[in-house]
């Protein structure tokens, strides 16, 4: 089993360190350093949805980040396809990049105010070099169609839609160069709660159809498990528990993640939930007890 996952991953991320220079003396030294990503270590198998779940500044988006070569990393290695992403150059990046795409979570600030929908969508095929000018319109419109939106819209601003459907036009244009991975940045945070169902299954339809592997990273603990195959949980710039999705919710191990499950809503007013308190302090080294599996596929730090 453990043969087939290795022969399987897209994304293996070792070790991977993130340092922010919070300040420096009057020499130029420097005196602080924020540890946004402080050894992460997971691997993510082609056609699968891995999320990454944890409050916020726990360094989900920068791991984000740092796997799209939005952000050099400190220290660690990221194989993707098998190839250390860090060594890449300007001329490697490009086709790297059409390879690997991202959803920001807000769409609004992520789509360039001044271009419309064709110009959006086909400027990162036009960056490839996809399909001359009528077969490219036509594709984006067909990839409109596939999320949700018209032929008519080619020509309307950003301004002009819903939040829901200026993050469907991201989704088109972050399937428009055809890519393999799909960095998934709180796409659905900023959107209203009778929007972000319909847009999460349009997510999973749109795996199924093109083959995508996705990194979901998300605060909706309820709607990861829905779209998620498994789940990393991150407190502190480290995985504290890593685990198929179902198993994690039913049976969290790590008092950080049964804390993060408790504050779930849950939707009948009559229920009682007992909400766990999470401080911190429970046990004084959770941030260096490394990961362990505890059954077949189930990570998680437990202190002895």
């Amino acid at each position: 089993m453990s043969d087939i996952r290795e022969t399987n991953v897209l994304v293996d991320v070792k070790d991977l360190k993130k340092h922010f220079v919070k300040s420096k003396d009057i020499w130029g030294r420097t005196t602080g350093v924020l540890k946004a990503v402080d050894g992460v270590s997971f691997q993510i198998r082609r056609g699968e949805t891995f999320g990454l779940v944890g409050e916020s500044g726990s360094g989900k988006s920068t791991v984000g980040r740092c796997l799209l070569r939005l952000y050099d990393y400190t220290a660690g290695e990221v194989l993707f396809d098998g190839q250390p992403i860090s060594t890449l150059g300007e001329k490697q990046l490009k086709p790297f990049r059409r390879r690997i795409q991202s959803i920001f979570q807000d769409p609004y600030s992520s789509l360039n105010p001044g271009m419309n929908v064709l110009e959006l969508i086909g400027e990162p095929m036009n960056i490839h070099g996809m399909l001359p000018g009528v077969e490219r319109e036509d594709a984006i419109a067909a990839l409109l169609d596939r999320v949700g939106l018209k032929r008519e819209h080619l020509y309307r601003y950003p301004h002009e839609f819903s939040g829901g459907q200026r993050q469907r036009i991201s989704i088109a244009r972050a399937l428009a160069v055809r890519p393999e991975f799909v960095v998934c940045d709180e796409p659905i945070s900023a959107l209203d709660v009778s929007v972000q169902a319909q847009v999460v299954n349009m997510l999973e339809d749109l795996q199924s159809e093109f083959g995508l592997t996705y990194l979901f990273i998300a605060h909706d603990l309820s709607m990861v498990r829905h779209i998620s195959d498994r789940i990393g949980v991150m407190y502190k710039g480290r995985l504290v528990e890593v685990a198929d999705s179902d198993e994690l919710y039913d049976n969290p191990l790590h008092p950080y993640t049964q804390a993060l499950l408790s504050a779930i809503p849950v939707p009948d007013p009559r229920a009682t939930a007992e909400r766990i308190v999470w401080s911190g302090d429970d046990h004084p080294a959770w941030d260096s007890v490394p990961l362990r599996e505890v059954s077949p596929g189930h990570y998680a730090a437990i202190a002895e």
